[in-house]
């Protein structure tokens, strides 16, 4: 299994001014011992090209890569067009900033606040969401959604948007368990086009379950230890990747016994 632990994990140290990037990649390289960076666009100081290029080589000197760039702020839609031109904007600037990072994936919003997506929201969403993904083939990473927030926590939804992209480099940040309908086949339902994962602190009881999901669908990127509190974050953080490993390390363990049986 490989892993990463998003930047947002520390969002309350960040909020306080105790780490920025730069301490994030110390933090993960040397205090978890992960070679995967999980960046959330909030903690950029900027998208000028030069900064970029120092957080690419703080990354390559400590031979690390961009597992995930999760972008908030760019959300594909929005019922207001200048705010959607705004969020437009933005998606391009963190698509740039991905390329000289070096993601992986890139996770950017689908948008949208009710539950279901009018038939203006659906085609905008896929016309943006095919530009994206073939951006992201030109350059060498995924893009998609996550089950975030809106009308991206109805799987129906993701099913439809996923089929009418159809695009070899889309797919979605599966944030586990985060589902608003059909919450309890949702991971199952979607499981298959994830290319990164959030496994928050609550879902760690059901961990082997949600791990064994993956396992079932294929999925062949990170477990993406995700912390939301905002308190005692480098204690909590390490506490909830100790027991995601723990379980991952009992279920191999469990699958010798049975070959061996």
């Amino acid at each position: 299994m490989k892993y990463s632990i998003p930047s947002y994990s520390f969002h309350g140290l960040h909020s306080e001014g105790k780490i920025d990037l730069f301490g994030y990649f110390e933090t993960v390289r040397y205090r978890y011992h992960l070679d995967s960076a999980d960046i959330w666009n909030m903690m950029f100081e900027s998208y000028d090209e030069d900064y970029m290029r120092k957080l690419r080589e703080a990354l390559d000197e400590k031979g690390m890569y961009v597992a995930n760039l999760c972008v908030d702020a760019a959300e594909v839609w929005d019922v207001d067009p200048v705010k959607r031109e705004q969020f437009y904007q933005n998606g391009l600037k963190n698509l740039r900033a991905a390329v000289i990072l070096g993601a992986q994936t890139v996770r950017i919003d689908m948008g949208g606040r009710e539950r279901e997506m009018s038939p203006e929201q659906f085609d905008y969403t896929v016309m943006r969401y095919k530009e994206y993904a073939k951006f992201a083939a030109e350059h060498g990473f995924m893009v998609g959604p996550e089950n975030h927030w809106g009308s991206s926590r109805v799987p129906e939804n993701i099913r439809k948007v996923y089929e009418a992209v159809d695009h070899p480099n889309f797919g979605i940040l599966l944030h586990l368990d985060n589902w608003e309908v059909d919450k309890e086949n949702g991971d199952r339902l979607c499981a298959k086009y994830a290319f990164h994962t959030h496994l928050a602190a609550g879902v760690i009881p059901a961990c082997e379950e949600k791990i064994t999901i993956l396992q079932e669908a294929g999925y062949k990127g990170h477990l993406g230890i995700e912390h939301h509190s905002g308190k005692n974050e480098y204690s909590q953080v390490a506490w909830q990747f100790a027991a995601a490993r723990n379980t991952w390390a009992l279920m191999q363990a469990k699958q010798v016994e049975v070959r061996q049986a």
